[in-house]
């Protein structure tokens, strides 16, 4: 079984220890790190995945309102279809906002202190 070797530190600065590991990892701040990831990911997935299903659904169960003419040839099908990338790329666009201006700054002051605690 392999394992992830760490980013090289700095040279002269030594490698967090196991236990400083399991203590940042049982910290509030760690705690309020994955609830602010978890908090948009997760409602923002399952919103992803329950708007692909119905796409799915209406694409094998309603091909008379998928195959409605919206505008010249293109029809309800293809629109949807094209609305699948859209949001793929917002989502893609969102979640990057949400990671700089929440997680980062987070995840950035815990690295710090690890990296300071010696």
């Amino acid at each position: 079984m392999a394992t992830e070797t760490p980013p090289p530190a700095a040279p002269g600065t030594p490698l967090p220890t196991a236990e400083e590991f399991t203590e940042v990892r049982q910290s509030a701040e760690f705690a309020e790190l994955r609830r602010a990831h978890r908090s948009f990911a997760f409602p923002l997935t399952a919103a992803f995945i329950a708007w692909y299903l119905l796409y799915v659904l209406l694409s094998n169960y309603a091909g008379g309102f998928m195959g409605t003419e919206v505008v010249g040839n293109l029809d309800v099908a293809l629109l949807l279809g094209l609305a699948q990338f859209l949001t793929t790329f917002l989502i893609a666009w969102w979640y990057a906002r949400h990671a700089a201006a929440r997680l980062d700054p987070k995840a950035q002051a815990i690295k710090s202190r690890m990296e300071g605690t010696r």
